[in-house]
Parts: structure tokens; C-alpha cells; sequence
């Protein structure tokens, strides 16, 4: 799982989050900050609006909590869904001595983003790729 820092870079930077099943987010309130929730229609389940997307918690299972508006929540990426959204600028991934590093090409230019982490590494490049075109 990539760091509440780089997923806050990351959004901050433009990325958009459409939630799915199996996301993973935090929730920006002091006393929530530290647990990580799972989308599922089964206890957790965004909700599109005219208003904006709500993320609604049903039954009793997160203390009662109804529900929370997008922008009070923080996405988490699985590594999968980094490698997906780096889409054709992704050359490859290898293991180094201290961890992993991935290869893109960013506008022709190829560039390595090295983290003891898989998926921050993968997050690291797609910061990279988001600040360019934006």
C-alpha cells in the first residue's frame, strides 16, 4: 500500500478517484486517520449524486458512521491500479538491492522511480506522469 503522503501528492496533483470495490481509503478526520476502509458493497458503497459521490457505510459495522463525502476521503491505489493508470508510458519493473524501481517514458524521456515498495514506486512515477500534464 503506497503512503498517506504520496496518495495526498497524488491527489493534490489532479488524480481523480472513481470508487470501486475493493479501494482502499482513509478517511481525513483526526480520530479516523490511522484506519484504512475498504469499499464493498457490503459494508462500505459510494454513491454518485447530482451533488458529488458519498460514500456510504451501511449497517452498524464502522460505528454507525452514515457516511462521508468523497473529498473527506483519501484514495489509496493497489499496485495494480498504479501500473494501470501509468498505461502505455510503462516499461517495466525490476527488484534492486533496496527495493524496486520502475522504468516509464515520460514524453520520450525515460525515467526511473526507485522506493523500498513496489507500489510506491509505481505511485512515485505516476506523480511524475500527473504533474507533466497538468
Amino acid at each position: 500500500m503506497i503512503s498517506t503522503e504520496l496518495a495526498t501528492r497524488l491527489r493534490d496533483a489532479g488524480l481523480v478517484w472513481r470508487p470501486a470495490d475493493g479501494d482502499r481509503f482513509r478517511i481525513d478526520a483526526p480520530d479516523l486517520s490511522a484506519d484504512v476502509f475498504t469499499v464493498s458493497t457490503m459494508t462500505i458503497e459510494a454513491h454518485d449524486y447530482p451533488t458529488g459521490t458519498v460514500l456510504g457505510f451501511n449497517g452498524t459495522t464502522e460505528w454507525a458512521l452514515d457516511s462521508v463525502a468523497i473529498e473527506d476521503a483519501l484514495w489509496l491505489p493497489r499496485e495494480d491500479q498504479l501500473r494501470d493508470l501509468l498505461r502505455s508510458t510503462f516499461r517495466g519493473l525490476r527488484r534492486t538491492p533496496d527495493g524496486f524501481e520502475v522504468e516509464v517514458d515520460l514524453l520520450g524521456e525515460r525515467r526511473s522511480f526507485a522506493a523500498d515498495d513496489a507500489a510506491e514506486a509505481y505511485g512515485r512515477a505516476l506523480l511524475a506522469l500527473v504533474e507533466r500534464s497538468t
